[in-house]
Order: structure tokens, then C-alpha cells, then sequence
């Protein structure tokens, strides 16, 4: 087996990393999102030079997700200007797909359903059906702020503050879509669930197999769950305390990191974490075991996300608040790195 390679990308955005996306069809195509009001597309292909930047996206205002669509030519952008757009990445023709009434925060595809999803601080998803873009988003108004989205082939997990996760069948979302004419409209979820962190969520991820999903919070800690309601699949969902350091004072107490990051590899369905303290580890979620941690990066890592394929791990990395810095920059302190992983590197171990 071929040692594992890690290699930074060359010309790294000028403020800090929001997020992450490798392309649905191309294991080397990255998309990477930013404070600095731009969305870059790198081609990481070639190792020795870091990288190669393609183009460069000019947003109004610092965008804070994005996310593939159909193909590697379609883009989704949420930004801190309240709008949605949608990129066309060869000519770089943008179009605003709908405006929310504050920042946007996440958006998500569902290629089964051919729909965008939006969640924005002024507590509303819009869905957008991409088929028919002439009827204008749907709106569902939410109970709090989300903080982060993902989404499976059959379900959408939206989680907010006051420990708030929400369930929705995008069935019922996508039909939603297409009738309710650009309205708002009322959708209850499929189910309503307190998380079991007791501290704010900072990210959620569903597993690729369509079963759970596993959330993070600013508290060191990260939960998994399963959809299934049963009471035997319910008594399956688990927390452990992780991304924490010995505080160097000696006294024994760790100082306590949020986990800002997490992703799920897409064929061994392990996942990994990414938090403040620099550090990205790997976890066999089934098996509840740690797989492996990497060495620590310069600062707080703020995204993570592997490749369509599972080859390649992309990793944010850019100083966060946990220093309680006042003068916040990211500028010149950003760092995207790019880990290829060896053939059994994400790989479950199975039960202890």
C-alpha cells in the first residue's frame, strides 16, 4: 500500500474557509467557500504544484456554503447577502434563485428529487424545484435558527439552535415543491428530535447508506443516531466526548474544542471529524471505535470533505474564535489541504 500523501493547495482563499464540496463526477474537482466573498474552483490533480486554481467565483458578500448540482459544471452558492444562486462554473454566468430575509447559512442537493435546499438565520428552508425554477422557492418556516443541513437519497436533517433536529422525507418535500407555486406552505417533519449533545450543534452529516446521521457540537462532543423510530434502533444512538487537549497548566482538565466539522467517506460510510483544536479524526461510527487522528494542522479546522469516490479528504483550515481574539482575520492564516487516502485508511474495524 502506497503512504498515504497530504499537499496544500497553492493558492488558498484570503479569509476563512465556510465550507467544502468535492464534484459528484470528478474525484479531483473541489469547490471551497469563503469569508472573502469569493468560491473557488481547484483542479488538485497535480500534486507537485498544489493544486490549480480554475477560476475564481465574485460573490457580494462572504459566502457560507456551496455545493455541487446535476454535474461538476453546476454550482449552488448561500450567502451572507441573503441570496441563493445558482453558478453555471464554465461561463460563470450567476443567477439568484431566491432571496431569503437574513444571511443563508447552508444549502443542499437532492439529485433523486432535483431539488435545492436553503436554510437561512431568518428561520425558513426554501425549496427550490429545479425542474421548473418559473414557480419561485417554496418557503417552510422552521421553529429556531438552523446551523447546518445534510441530506440522503430519501431524507433531509435539519439541525437548530435550542437542540432542535428536524426530519423531513424529501418525497414529501419535492412534491411540495411542485404544488405549492412559490408559496409558503405549511410541512410538518417526519419526525421533531431533541439532540442528545446538551451544548449548541455545530454540524450535521447523514450517513451515505441512508440509515442516521451523526451531529457535533461547540462542546466537544459528537452524537449518532439512526432514523428508525423503533425502540431497539432508538437505544442504538451513542455520544462521546472528542477534540479535547490536556490544558497545559497540568492540573489534569482538558481544554474543551468545538467540533465544527464532520463528513461521512461515501463507500466505507466511517466518518470523520474535524475540530478547534486543529485536529481531524476518523470514526467508525457502527463499531464506535477511532480509526485513526491525524497530526495536528497550524489552527482551527473549520471543514471537511472527502471525494465522490472516497480517494481524497480536502481539509479547511483557518484560525477560529477559540483564542477569543477580537480582530478577526483569516488572511494569509488560511490553508486547504488535500490527503490522499490510502486503500484501507477509512476503512471500518469492525466490532471491538
Amino acid at each position: 500500500m502506497a503512504p498515504a500523501i497530504q499537499f496544500e493547495l497553492s493558492q488558498p482563499p484570503t479569509d476563512a474557509v465556510s465550507s467544502l464540496k468535492f464534484a459528484p463526477e470528478s474525484p479531483t474537482l473541489l469547490l471551497v467557500s469563503s469569508w472573502d466573498k469569493h468560491v473557488y474552483l481547484y483542479d488538485t490533480q497535480d500534486q507537485e504544484a498544489g493544486g490549480k486554481l480554475i477560476e475564481k467565483y465574485e460573490h457580494r458578500a462572504p459566502v457560507l456554503d456551496v455545493c455541487f448540482g446535476t454535474d461538476d459544471n453546476e454550482a449552488f452558492t448561500a450567502g451572507m447577502d441573503w441570496q441563493v444562486k445558482r453558478i453555471n462554473l464554465k461561463t460563470g454566468d450567476q443567477t439568484v434563485l431566491s432571496t431569503h430575509g437574513a444571511p443563508v447559512k447552508s444549502v443542499v442537493y437532492s439529485k433523486e428529487h432535483s431539488l435545492l435546499i436553503s436554510a437561512s438565520w431568518d428561520s425558513t428552508l426554501h425549496f427550490h424545484d429545479l425542474k421548473d425554477l418559473s414557480r419561485g422557492p417554496t418557503m417552510i418556516t422552521l421553529p429556531a435558527k438552523p446551523h447546518s443541513l445534510s441530506i440522503t437519497a430519501s431524507k433531509l436533517v435539519v439541525a437548530m439552535s435550542s437542540r432542535l433536529v428536524y426530519i423531513y422525507q424529501l418525497q414529501a418535500t419535492a412534491m411540495l415543491a411542485s404544488q405549492a407555486n412559490g408559496a409558503t406552505a405549511e410541512l410538518k417533519p417526519w419526525q421533531q428530535r431533541e439532540s442528545s449533545l446538551k451544548f449548541m450543534t455545530r454540524a450535521v452529516a447523514c450517513m451515505p447508506n441512508d440509515d442516521g446521521y451523526a451531529t457535533s457540537s461547540i462542546e466537544g462532543r459528537v452524537a449518532v443516531e439512526w432514523f428508525d423510530p423503533s425502540t431497539e434502533s432508538q437505544a442504538r444512538k451513542y455520544a462521546f466526548k472528542c477534540h479535547r487537549q490536556p490544558d497545559p497548566e497540568g492540573d489534569g482538565s482538558d481544554i474543551v474544542y468545538p467540533v465544527n466539522a464532520l463528513a461521512f467517506h461515501p463507500i466505507h460510510g466511517t466518518f470523520a471529524s474535524g475540530g478547534g483544536d486543529g485536529v481531524v479524526a476518523l470514526w467508525d461510527a457502527v463499531a464506535k471505535r477511532r480509526i485513526r487522528q491525524y497530526q495536528k494542522y497550524p489552527t482551527s479546522v473549520a471543514a471537511v470533505a472527502f471525494s465522490s469516490d472516497g480517494t481524497y479528504l480536502a481539509i479547511g483550515v483557518c484560525p477560529g474564535f477559540e483564542n477569543g481574539q477580537e480582530d478577526y482575520t483569516g488572511e494569509g492564516a488560511t490553508h486547504v489541504y488535500i490527503r490522499e487516502l490510502g486503500e484501507t485508511e477509512a476503512k471500518g474495524k469492525g466490532a471491538k
